[in-house]
C-alpha cells in the first residue's frame, strides 16, 4: 500500500511539472517575448517587467507575488495544496527563467516559432495556459496567484474556476495601458487571451466532470442496473411505467453517470440487449454524494458547523 501511494504521489508530480512547462511556455515563449500580458499574477508579473525595462524580470515577481498569497491561501486549502502549489509555483518561477534565457526558441522574428499574424500569439498563449493549468489543477496543485483565489472561492461557492479568472484578469490586463508605449490594441491582445484561456480552462475541466441524466428502457434492466450499480460505483433509480401503445408496464432505469463513463454504459447495454432505447441529456448541475458538494457561502457553511 505505501509503494502504490508512494506511486500515486510521485505521478502527480509529474504530471504537474509537465503541466508547469506547457502553463509557463505559453509565457515565457509566446506572450512576453511579443510584448504582450494578460490577466492572472503572470499577467501582472509581465506588466512589471515592462515597466521596469527587463531590470525586474517576470520570474522574480511572479515568485514574490506568490509568495504572498500562498500564506493566506495555505490556510483555506489545506496543507496538502500548499505543499503541491509550492512545488508548481517554484517550478513554475524556474521555467520563466529558463525560457528567458533560451532566446532562439521564442516566438519572435527569425526563430522557428515565429508567427507573422501577430493577433494568433494570444490565442496559442490562452489555449496552453489553459492545457497546462488543468492538468496542474487535476492532479492537486495551482500556479498560484489567482488560481488560489479561483480554488479557494470555488471550495465554497459554485462559481467556475474559467468565470473568476474572468473577473480578475479583466482589471489586471488592463494595467497595460500604464506601460509606457503600449496602446489599445495591446489591451485587446489581453482580453483575447483571457477570454481563450478562460473558454478552455472550462471547457477542459468541466467536459471531463459533466454529467449525464440516462433513461433507459430494456427488458433486461436488471442486469444493466446490476452492471451501473456494481462496476461503474453509480445508483439507480427503477420507475414504475406503462407502455401507452403495448398498455403493459415496464422498468426504466434513470441514472445519473459522469460523461466519461457513458460510452461504457452504451456498449454493455448494447451487447446484452440490441433492442434496448436510452434517452440521454446534459445537466446543468448533480449536487450530493459521488458528484458536486452543496456549496452555499463560507458564512452558512460554518454556522452549519456550529
Amino acid at each position: 500500500m505505501k509503494t502504490d501511494r508512494f506511486l500515486k504521489i510521485l505521478y502527480d508530480y509529474v504530471a504537474m511539472l509537465f503541466g508547469a512547462v506547457i502553463f509557463t511556455m505559453a509565457w515565457g515563449l509566446f506572450v512576453i517575448p511579443n510584448g504582450m500580458s494578460a490577466g492572472g499574477v503572470t499577467g501582472m508579473s509581465a506588466i512589471i517587467q515592462f515597466i521596469s525595462a527587463g531590470k525586474i524580470p517576470a520570474s522574480v515577481s511572479y515568485a514574490v507575488i506568490n509568495a504572498i498569497l500562498l500564506l493566506a491561501g495555505f490556510a483555506v486549502l489545506g496543507k496538502g495544496f500548499g505543499v503541491r502549489t509550492v512545488f508548481c509555483v517554484i517550478i513554475s518561477s524556474v521555467l520563466l527563467e529558463l525560457w528567458s534565457r533560451m532566446p532562439a526558441w521564442q516566438a519572435v522574428d527569425g526563430n522557428f516559432l515565429y508567427i507573422p499574424e501577430r493577433v494568433l500569439i494570444p490565442l496559442i498563449g490562452g489555449l496552453l495556459e489553459s492545457l497546462g493549468i488543468m492538468i496542474i489543477f487535476n492532479h492537486g496543485g495551482s500556479t498560484g496567484g489567482t488560481d488560489i483565489v479561483a480554488l479557494a472561492v470555488n471550495k465554497y461557492w459554485p462559481i467556475t474556476p474559467g468565470k473568476l479568472f474572468l473577473y480578475v484578469d479583466a482589471i489586471i490586463i488592463a494595467c497595460i495601458l500604464f506601460v509606457p508605449g503600449k496602446s489599445f490594441s495591446d489591451m485587446i491582445y489581453g482580453y483575447i487571451m483571457m477570454f481563450t484561456f478562460s473558454m478552455a480552462l472550462d471547457l477542459m475541466m468541466l467536459g471531463r466532470q459533466s454529467t449525464v441524466k440516462l433513461l433507459v428502457f430494456s427488458e433486461k434492466y436488471e442486469e444493466i442496473a446490476e452492471y451501473i450499480n456494481k462496476t461503474l460505483d453509480r445508483g439507480v433509480t427503477v420507475i414504475n411505467a406503462t407502455g401507452w401503445y403495448t398498455g403493459k408496464d415496464k422498468k426504466v432505469l434513470l441514472v445519473l453517470v459522469r460523461r466519461r463513463q457513458l460510452k461504457e454504459i452504451e456498449k454493455f447495454v448494447k451487447e446484452i440487449d440490441s433492442r434496448a432505447f436510452m434517452s440521454v441529456s446534459k445537466t446543468s448541475a448533480v449536487y450530493g454524494e459521488g458528484f458536486e458538494e452543496i456549496k452555499t457561502g463560507i458564512k452558512k457553511k460554518l454556522n452549519n458547523g456550529n
